[in-house]
């Protein structure tokens, strides 16, 4: 016998078509609109992301909100209930539907699998969707209630509640530590914290060597010394770089503070290179972008070109890495050398918080797989070693004989 709620709703037999959309408009004021599956303008979104760039976040941040809203009213489309009627049942209703469905596929796409990549050791996207997607998700569909709510254009009850507290606040708190916020969403999935992976040098090397252009070596030598996010870097102009100090200044993704990164000289050696084969092709002013694309007509290089250059190299080798490993890649170099202040590593990746700084103090997978497997040689030679001593040879181990009076009451020690 099927199960179903108190309104009947099978989430079985669900089915949550892919229609709406989210378009870009470029128009700074509003860069993405969502639109419902009469091709209209979703309003309530559209006057939420306005407050978000009101606060500060970026286009970017902007967009990825909004594809969780996109989500949300998709599934509210397919149950046929208005957003701001929304309760907490269908709140739940979704929780559950994005933690046990499988993603929606593009056709013809290839098929997705959770497991581990022979190369990198990472784990593909697999068909579910991630615990940190359903947590952002969880975030941003609260956020966006409580605006309205506020806004008085909403639910009086937001259908994303924070959890019951079931004890007295801050109980058991160590007082040396800075009190925080201890409720979260109810229907927020456990965060599992993830070890950044960084790419081993010899690995490195070889990827390095599938790159098909100036400009792409030029890319990833400044990604992997810099630690600069793949956008931060994307977002340099003409003038940003200076080799005589070898420093290219960036523009931090959640500050939007501008800051001077040290690279490495081969970074700036591959970049001279890519500047003098695009001389004359494009504009060279202080304002103008500093990468292109290398066909005509030249535009200014977007993330998802240079996502797909790297995965063109990733292909020829077999392997999953992200653009974001080579920040990790460059985060983990800098925090194992011994003559380098974590302070520094934090300064250059712009962590808020040194804790953010410290994962990179981590053991790397490769290192402790490695480490394992030589303590079970090291194992398996001691005890054959132990195998080969005669049973009528004395162990140079024993009890200190004072020890033993103590313990049995037959003296003092």
């Amino acid at each position: 016998m099927i199960e179903r709620d108190v309104q009947g709703r099978d989430l079985r037999t669900l089915v949550v078509p892919r229609v709406g959309s989210l378009v870009e408009t470029s128009d700074v004021w509003e860069p993405y609109w969502l639109l419902d599956p009469a091709a209209t303008v979703v309003e309530p979104v559209v006057v939420y992301l306005k407050d978000l760039q009101a606060s500060g976040r970026p286009a970017t941040t902007q967009r990825s909100y909004a594809m969780d809203l996109l989500r949300w009213f998709r599934f509210l489309w397919a149950v046929e209930v208005p957003w701001d009627r929304a309760t907490r049942d269908e709140a739940r209703d979704f929780s559950r539907w994005i933690q046990l469905s499988d993603k929606p596929r593009r056709t013809g796409a290839p098929a997705v699998s959770a497991v581990p990549n022979p190369v990198t050791g990472k784990a593909g996207p697999g068909r579910k969707y991630a615990s940190a997607t359903r947590g952002h998700s969880e975030t941003v569909l609260r956020g966006f209630y409580d605006f309205h709510a506020d806004a008085g254009s909403g639910p009086v009850v937001n259908p994303f509640p924070l959890a019951r507290r079931g004890r007295r606040p801050h109980a058991h708190h160590n007082p040396m530590d800075l009190h925080r916020n201890e409720r979260s969403g109810l229907y927020r999935p456990r965060h599992v914290q993830r070890v950044p992976r960084c790419i081993p040098d010899e690995k490195f090397n070889e990827l390095f060597a599938q790159l098909g252009s100036h400009r792409d070596r030029a890319l990833v030598a400044f990604w992997v010394s810099t630690g600069a996010r793949a956008s931060e870097l994307l977002g340099a102009h003409y003038g940003d770089a200076d080799p005589g100090q070898q420093l290219i200044t960036v523009v931090r993704k959640g500050t939007r503070a501008i800051q001077q990164l040290p690279a490495s000289p081969d970074a700036f050696v591959w970049l001279r290179l890519y500047q003098a084969q695009m001389y004359g092709l494009v504009p060279t002013g202080a304002d103008d972008p500093l990468w292109w694309t290398l066909r005509r007509p030249f535009r200014e290089l977007g993330y998802h070109a240079a996502y797909r250059m790297f995965n063109r190299a990733n292909a020829a080798l077999g392997a999953n890495w992200s653009l974001h490993d080579l920040r990790h890649t460059a985060a983990y170099r800098m925090a194992r050398d011994p003559d380098m202040l974590l302070t520094d590593v934090q300064w250059v990746l712009g962590h808020a918080h040194l804790s953010a700084t410290q994962l990179y103090l981590t053991p790397l997978t490769e290192d402790v797989i490695a480490d394992v497997l030589a303590h079970h040689a090291r194992r398996s030679a001691g005890t054959s070693t132990k195998a080969t001593v005669s049973a009528d040879e004395p162990s140079s181990l024993s009890y200190r004989p004072e020890s033993l009076n103590v313990l049995f009451g037959e003296g003092t020690a």
